[in-house]
């Protein structure tokens, strides 16, 4: 089963495909792992809030300063998004250890 990606995921892999130089429109499509519909909409959405430009007469797009600073700040997210996934893991764990103590079937 697949796996559910945030709308700031999404975010993130394209400025990564971007990042790699200039890109066009089905580079990122294909890398980002997108429909055309869904790159559209979010191509759209980081290029009006300038994290990523498009160059006319090249037709590719390149990532902003603005765009490497998210993907710095996203990998930092990423990776603390992580520790506490995990550490709520372990807990939900605990959780269902004390209630499975405190049901009533007995083994």
């Amino acid at each position: 089963m697949g796996s559910y990606r945030s709308r700031l995921d999404i975010i993130a892999d394209i400025l990564h495909v971007v990042s790699e130089g200039d890109v066009k429109k089905t580079q990122i499509m294909y890398q980002a792992n997108l429909s055309y519909k869904l790159l559209t909409r979010y191509l759209t959405e980081v290029i009006e809030t300038c994290l990523v430009s498009f160059k006319r007469k090249e037709r590719c797009y390149l990532l902003t300063s603005k765009g490497k600073e998210f993907l710095e700040r996203y990998k930092e997210y990423s990776r603390r998004n992580k520790h506490v996934e995990k550490q709520l893991d372990g807990i939900r764990a605990k959780k269902r250890a004390l209630e499975e103590l405190c049901s009533n079937s007995q083994t």
